[in-house]
């Protein structure tokens, strides 16, 4: 009994040193792979290749692919370990037509920035041009155009700042059906009403009105409307109640000339 124990564990011992020896080769190889991949990432970070190589943008309309890119700061000589998403979106967060910023590094040396804009709500006459208004209240100056815009409301006598707000959240309050039958609204205040507008509509009629309701009521314009007879043209009071006055001869004669 005795010598067959020996002889087991004679036969144990080179087995035991096997294993031993693959755990060694396993580890060895662990940490010399472990090692190559720290030279090789040590040495991409300082080379030329971990330099931006690519950018792309999406959703932009308003700014160029090269204005988005100059305000971002990030050139082809950015290192991509240094790039920060955060830091890129709150450069283009300022600026004044951007909604929302997406910042995407894609490895090995791709940016990839997706833009979402303000939509343009309305225009403003400006002498012989028309300048977009974004859901904002900020008029794009620049972006000025001759060409009449097809449906949108153009807006006359307004300014950037508190009335101009209160307007573009009131359109964007309405159907997108009402809103495109507006053709022309002008800031018209009044002694008792300094939020006083006069609209003139597609379909020929005119609206009195004040910013103060005008979605709530102007959303009922359509049924409005359907009560009056299709010959007969006027203005749609809709400051306290809602009214229909028809034009005098003197406007329906001038009109007909």
């Amino acid at each position: 009994m005795e010598n067959d124990k020996i002889v087991a564990l004679e036969d144990r011992i080179p087995k035991l040193k096997e294993q031993r020896r693959r755990k060694a080769n396993k580890r060895l190889i662990l940490l010399v792979i472990l090692f190559f991949t720290m030279i090789v990432i040590i040495a991409y970070s300082q080379s030329p290749l971990s330099h931006v190589k690519h950018i792309t943008v999406t959703g932009n309309e308003v700014y160029s692919y090269n204005k988005i890119v100059k305000a971002s700061g990030i050139t082809k000589d950015t290192n991509i370990w240094k790039v920060k998403e955060s830091n890129i979106t709150s450069k283009l967060d300022h600026l004044s037509e951007i909604n929302k910023v997406k910042v995407q590094v894609k490895w090995p040396n791709s940016i990839l920035i997706q833009i979402k804009e303000h939509k343009r709500v309305a225009y403003l006459k400006s002498g012989k041009n028309y300048l977009p208004i974004m859901e904002n209240g900020k008029i794009l100056k620049d972006r000025k155009t001759e060409i009449i815009p097809v449906n949108s409301p153009i807006l006359f006598e307004f300014k950037e700042g508190s009335v101009l707000n209160m307007m573009v959240k009131q359109l964007e309050n309405l159907p997108i059906e009402i809103t495109n039958s507006i053709s022309e609204i002008h800031y018209s205040p009044k002694k008792t009403d300094q939020y006083h507008i006069s609209l003139f509509m597609n379909d020929g009629f005119e609206v009195s009105a004040t910013l103060r309701s005008f979605s709530e009521k102007m959303v009922h314009y359509p049924s409005i409307i359907s009560q009056i007879d299709p010959n007969k043209k006027g203005i749609i009071d809709l400051e306290v109640g809602s009214f229909f006055k028809a034009f005098g001869p003197e406007v329906e004669d001038k009109d007909g000339e």
